[in-house]
């Protein structure tokens, strides 16, 4: 019997870089402007959407996402893959995000280090994991499926957490840099959410960050977020997306800035999302410190 030659597993390093987005501040792209960006054509380095709003063959979001698409650089991100279920990966969904990177061919493709999902049922959520052995082995061999399927190297989002397990053997930079390690993905840092986690969990900032692997970078995330407190009456910041970047995550930014260089940065609003001028001020305001990190020696 002849042998058949096995084609080798999808390795990102060996093909691709997880991102080729511009070194500019880009935007999360909302409905309520597609009008407004197409008659502008503002200044901005480039445009992200949330996958699962276009899963869909047609109909008016395509029609103005395709348009755009043809003036900015794009970015996807996914809410919905639930990379660190216990179950599988639900292979439609993985399907129709095929699809939908090669209808748009996006510079990058995001997803977060969390779960939303416990067999048929599927939470509206990016729920926290446990970081050990047995979790570190299914998170890598899902986003190794992830990235085989679409062809490409994916970026894994660190999350916005508010408590920890008891059962964890490893603490959460430790875990993210095993990821990328095993499965060569890239890194998108939301630098809010580390500054949420950090205030949550009672860490330093900057710590956390100087502990991930930072060559892995393709893509940083800054947003706003909320303020309450716990029952013992200490401090809670919640990750709403919801309002102006806050002076500590633009400071915690510049400082990332520093040990990293230029990096694609994208301004999030996604709750009480304001006039597009406002939204691009903070595109802006980044650029500024993109600037800045450029004249660094």
């Amino acid at each position: 019997m002849m042998n058949m030659a096995v084609p080798l597993p999808f390795h990102p390093a060996t093909q691709a870089t997880a991102s080729s987005l511009p070194q500019r501040a880009g935007l999360g792209l909302k409905t309520e402007h597609f009008r407004q960006v197409l008659r502008e054509q503002p200044d901005i380095g480039f445009f992200e959407v949330h996958a699962e709003n276009y899963m869909v063959a047609g109909g008016p979001f395509h029609h103005y996402l395709g348009l755009i698409r043809e003036q900015y650089p794009l970015s996807l991100h996914g809410v919905g893959l639930s990379i660190g279920a216990e179950g599988p990966l639900d292979q439609q969904h993985l399907k129709r995000l095929a699809v939908l990177i090669e209808r748009y061919q996006p510079q990058s493709f995001s997803e977060h280090l969390a779960w939303s999902s416990h067999g048929p049922v599927f939470l509206n959520d990016l729920l926290p994991l446990a970081y050990d052995r047995p979790t570190l082995n299914r998170v890598c061999e899902h986003i190794d499926q992830v990235q085989s399927t679409l062809r490409r190297p994916m970026l894994l989002e660190n999350p916005a957490t508010y408590l920890e397990f008891r059962q964890s053997s490893m603490d959460e930079a430790e875990f993210i840099r095993e990821v990328i390690g095993r499965t060569g993905c890239g890194l998108l840092l939301d630098v809010n959410n580390v500054y949420v986690s950090c205030i949550n969990q009672r860490r330093d900032p900057l710590a956390y960050i100087d502990a991930l692997p930072l060559h892995a970078v393709g893509e940083i995330h800054l947003a706003g977020f909320a303020e309450d407190s716990d029952s013992l009456g200490d401090r809670l910041l919640i990750d709403d997306h919801g309002a102006p970047i806050d002076n500590a995550v633009w400071a915690l930014y510049l400082r990332l800035l520093e040990r990293i260089g230029p990096t694609a940065t994208l301004i999030e609003r996604d709750n009480q999302v304001p006039a597009f001028s406002v939204l691009h001020a903070e595109v802006r305001q980044a650029d500024e410190l993109l600037q800045c990190a450029r004249r660094l020696p």
